[in-house]
């Protein structure tokens, strides 16, 4: 069965948890509730991984970016972020351009 990019952008939305930047160490964290980041992470850098993985490139334009899927998968919590088989193939697949497609975000909640 061959992937297709449609699966692969689906299988992004269906990330979960969010992710936020700890200016203090100067890393990206991920976790599974807003109010589990503390006070050293400011509420405006709390984005849900399913938006954290969308790079803006051009307009309404956005690119599925590898670099971002690869802080998630470093994370070893694959089942916890939901990463399924498309978004592995996808990785996998560096001979491939990164996917853009037109994009929204997600309504909050």
């Amino acid at each position: 069965m061959s992937i297709t990019s449609t699966q692969i952008c689906e299988a992004a939305d269906q990330l979960r948890g969010f992710v936020g930047f700890n200016g203090k160490t100067g890393h990206y964290i991920v976790r599974f509730s807003e109010d589990s980041f503390g006070l050293d992470v400011a509420d405006t850098s709390i984005t849900p991984t399913c938006e954290f993985v969308w790079r803006p490139f051009d307009g309404e334009l956005m690119n599925l970016s590898r670099e971002r899927l690869q802080l998630l998968l470093e994370q070893n919590i694959d089942d916890r972020l939901n990463i399924s088989e498309p978004l592995r193939v996808y990785m996998r697949r560096h001979d491939l351009p990164e996917i853009t497609a037109q994009r929204a975000l997600l309504p909050a909640g």
